[in-house]
């Protein structure tokens, strides 16, 4: 069985953290978990951690992960050392096991390094194999002393080495490959007589050479794979090669990244083919992004779920969704629990939280939309705001497919804007927006309202509470168009086909709208800006709220705290 055992009891003083060394981040990700799963990609069985300063911290960061943990004693009675730590775990080591040693600081380990040394380490039946690298610059790394054929003879360490051996730019990375067996036999046999007092498990190799075992050195290309981590320095310069390796990956897989070195993706995000990620955007695992999208400068995506052709400038995304085709930003935010069905717009500093916007709907600059259902269609204006908190409570307004909702609107919950409902500018909603009746959509639209166009050509064109008349389905339809109203110029460039439906359809939308309008004949009547509320409406508000359980006195409060 291959084993490993990862040693990350190290206190990390140079660090200067309260947190331990091996729990800090590259990437979004601890540096011990780059071990753990190299490991585990590497096909090694079993994992074997031991730690030491701050262990319950690094148990508890791990509990959900399938390895051991093994506490390392600690204190001036006890000993130190890498020979010292790899004992703690001796007990689970079997005769017959491939046993690898690791480090918890050493994050750029790949699987493909811990496979290679494996199988050179089998193939060439050696009872100890050690992974090496050339550096420029070994000060601090134990050296390589090679014999007249290449084979290795020790390992000296830094502090123990002579003139000559600290000339040697071969190094030992600390990383092994041990028979069982034979590293029982030898970690019983060394002792803590050197420079440091300390039990190295580089004695190992001697205590195998002299008992004439086969031993052999695994140089790798790549030197940067065994570098260590033991200051903020070498965090940061770790973590810019991870970033590089994780956009090559990327890159590698048919995705688009402007500038490399000022892009962040972290491990477990996922993005598709052909989609452009340009400089400055944040991405975090858990994120996935569809095909064929444009993240824009800036922007950051958290733990979100985007689909295909999607366009995003200079926004922040947390914990939400966003379906296909939609624009979002520059300098939008979509808080916790945003759900954009297909097409959505999304402008200018509009702020959408816990709520859902239904297909082809736009907010286009100014607005902040906060618990609520917004259905298909739906114009938000520039600075409306839905006004979901009282000052104790949070409540939710539903805005139905087609309404309209003019500029700087107050939207007050819990309310219901209804299907084709008029809000207009600068009003105040606190009761339910009903559908518009003929009378009151005729004037609205020959006094220029392209909504109203729309609608009412619409109306006409299915024949929906009027008599389908196509002529005047064409007539407000195009006055609507050369408004700029786009759902008005997909009826107009689809009309013979709408006009065209059975007439089973056509009865049947008939009584639905005519129903509604003997329901709801009574227009519809909006506070103007500037208006003060009279005495009856301010009844009518109380009565309102005190039957939602409120205080005699909360409908006085001002804080809308969004």
């Amino acid at each position: 069985m291959n084993i490993s055992i990862i040693l990350a009891a190290g206190e990390g003083i140079r660090m200067r953290s309260d947190t331990p060394k091996v729990l800090h981040k590259i990437c979004g990700k601890p540096i011990l978990e780059y071990v753990i799963d190299a490991s585990r990609f590497a096909n090694v069985d079993k994992s074997y951690v031991i730690v030491g300063h701050g262990g319950e911290e690094v148990r508890e960061n791990f509990k959900d992960k399938d390895i051991v943990f093994k506490t390392q004693s600690i204190g001036e009675e006890f000993p130190y050392g890498t020979g010292y730590a790899v004992m703690q775990a001796i007990d689970y080591v079997e005769d017959d096991d491939n046993v690898i040693i690791l480090y918890g600081d050493a994050p750029l380990i790949s699987p493909k390094t811990i496979e290679n040394l494996l199988k050179y380490h089998n193939e060439n039946q050696y009872m100890g194999t050690v992974l090496t690298a050339i550096v420029e610059d070994p000060t601090g790394y134990g050296r390589i002393v090679r014999g007249e054929n290449g084979e290795i003879l020790k390992i000296v360490e830094h502090k123990d080495a002579t003139e000559d051996e600290l000339k040697i730019k071969e190094i030992n990375s600390g990383i092994y490959c041990f028979n069982g067996k034979n590293l029982k036999e030898a970690l019983a046999k060394i002792d803590n007589n050197n420079a440091q007092g300390e039990y190295y498990i580089t004695d190992v190799i001697s205590i195998l050479k002299d008992k004439g075992e086969n031993v052999g050195v695994f140089l790798i290309d790549n030197p940067d794979e065994i570098y260590g981590i033991n200051s903020r320095v070498q965090l940061a310069f770790c973590e810019k090669i991870m970033r590089n390796r994780i956009n090559q990956k990327y890159m590698d897989e048919g995705i688009t990244i402007i500038n490399p070195e000022n892009t962040y993706i972290e491990l477990g995000a996922k993005i598709g083919r052909d989609s452009i990620i340009y400089p400055g955007a944040i991405i975090t695992k858990g994120t996935i992004i569809g095909e064929e999208c444009i993240i824009g400068e800036n922007s950051r995506i958290e733990n979100s779920k985007i689909g295909n052709k999607v366009h995003i400038y200079s926004s922040t995304i947390t914990d939400s969704i966003v379906e296909d085709k939609c624009s979002i930003g520059p300098y939008a935010h979509l808080r916790p629990n945003s759900h954009l069905k297909n097409n959505v717009h999304i402008g200018n500093f509009v702020e959408v939280k816990n709520s859902t916007i239904g297909d082809n709907s736009k907010a286009g600059h100014l607005a902040y939309i906060g618990d609520a259902n917004v259905g298909k269609n739906v114009n938000i204006g520039c600075g409306v705001i839905f006004v979901n908190y009282n000052g104790q409570e949070k409540f939710r307004t539903i805005v139905e497919d087609n309404a309209f909702v003019g500029s700087n609107a107050n939207l007050v919950a819990p309310v219901v804007v209804r299907e084709w409902g008029y809000v207009a500018a600068g009003s105040t909603i606190t009761d339910e927006v009903k559908d518009k009746n003929i009378d009151d959509l005729v004037e609205e639209a020959t006094n220029g309202n392209q909504y109203a166009q729309f609608k009412l050509g619409k109306l006409y064109l299915t024949g929906e509470g009027v008599m389908r008349d196509k002529e005047e389905a064409i007539k407000w339809l195009s006055l609507s168009v050369e408004q700029g109203n786009q759902h008005a110029k997909n009826f107009l460039d689809n009309i013979d086909k709408v006009y065209n439906q059975s007439v089973p359809q056509i009865v049947s939308r008939m009584f639905h709208h005519m129903s509604k309008i003997f329901e709801d004949n009574i227009p519809l009547q909006t506070p103007k800006v500037g208006k003060k509320i009279d005495s009856k409406l301010l009844r009518r508000l109380r009565e309102k709220k005190m039957a939602q359980g409120h205080k005699k006195n909360d409908y006085e409060q001002e804080r809308t705290d969004l």
